[in-house]
């Protein structure tokens, strides 16, 4: 879908009903056991494919996945903890369409992963980096990274001489440099699919104000009651907040590209493409972040080609 047809698409108020038949296709959501992960899950199912629910605790991954009137089952996935990523990705063995990394968590008090990574930085960024570069070889069509319109909140860039915020944390701080690092992540992603000769597509997506539980773990209390009364007035349901994700999984988008609702300064209306800061569009930084987050995680950029 070009640029045009996008902007045609939000004219005409596109929904998940208008998903494509995905009778046949297989489907990986991080953190589908609640919000818009689940909601998107749904409906993909219910549109035929087979929607594999990434999740860390198995019982809600289960519950959701009852609800959602497909084909659907239900794998271990701990994003804070990279054993738990690449034991995920070393069962997996079969040709994988989408992979929608979704899971995330949001202005919580400063904590670490299992590896002692800021848990912001570490689970939205570095544990979906290495996720999928791990599946990379077996994706045959398109990456779908969930970001933020808080991407440009904060300092609005990468500390690269201190990702994990030590003696500088602040919750906001830390949830925008990784929702910055998922765009800055994309952005790579795509140019070396496209230098490599790849048909595989890598696309960003922001839900806008969507009310979902992710709020209420903020770590300031006037944070937390200032988006509590934000759900109440401005939000989108998870519904709508899932229909970026839902557009940019199923439509012919270019590579790279950006998709957030199209109204109310980004917070909320129909899916479309939607601009981003400088700081998510500068190359040398999405270049420094993928060499640092190889480092990081010991996982690099795959030598086999992606299954056909």
């Amino acid at each position: 879908m070009t640029k045009t047809s996008a902007a045609r698409g939000r004219r005409a108020g596109w929904d998940a009903t208008r998903l494509p038949d995905m009778n046949g296709r297989t489907v990986v959501i991080t953190g589908a056991n609640s919000g818009i992960g689940r909601t998107a899950a749904q409906a993909l199912a219910r549109a035929g494919a087979h929607v594999v629910f990434a999740v860390r605790d198995l019982a809600r991954g289960r519950a959701a996945a009852a609800t959602a009137g497909g084909s659907t089952e239900v794998r271990l996935l701990d994003l804070a903890d990279l054993d738990s990523v690449r034991a995920f990705a070393a069962g997996w063995d079969r040709p994988l369409d989408v992979l929608v990394n979704n899971a995330g968590v949001m202005m919580v008090p400063e904590q670490r992963t299992a590896q002692g990574f800021e848990l912001q930085f570490g689970t939205n960024h570095l544990g979906h980096f290495a996720l999928t570069n791990l599946l990379l070889p077996y994706v045959t069509d398109r990456v779908v990274t969930v970001s933020s319109g808080a991407h440009r909140a904060g300092d609005g860039v990468i500390h690269f001489d201190d990702v994990n915020l030590r003696g500088n944390y602040g919750p906001t701080r830390a949830y925008a440099q990784s929702k910055l690092a998922n765009l800055l992540f994309t952005l790579e992603l795509q140019r070396r699919l496209a230098e490599a000769g790849s048909p595989v597509r890598a696309l960003a997506v922001h839900p806008g104000w969507a009310a979902t539980n992710l709020q209420s773990r903020a770590a300031n209390p006037f944070a937390r009651a200032f988006m509590r009364a934000g759900n109440r007035f401005l939000a989108q349901d998870d519904r709508a907040g899932a229909l970026p994700t839902l557009f940019a999984a199923t439509q012919d988008l270019p590579g790279a590209a950006f998709v957030g609702p199209g109204g109310l300064g980004g917070m909320r209306g129909a899916p479309a493409l939607v601009g981003r800061s400088a700081a998510a569009s500068d190359p040398e930084a999405a270049r420094r972040l993928w060499t640092l987050s190889e480092e990081l995680t010991g996982v690099r950029w795959p030598l086999r080609a992606p299954v056909r």
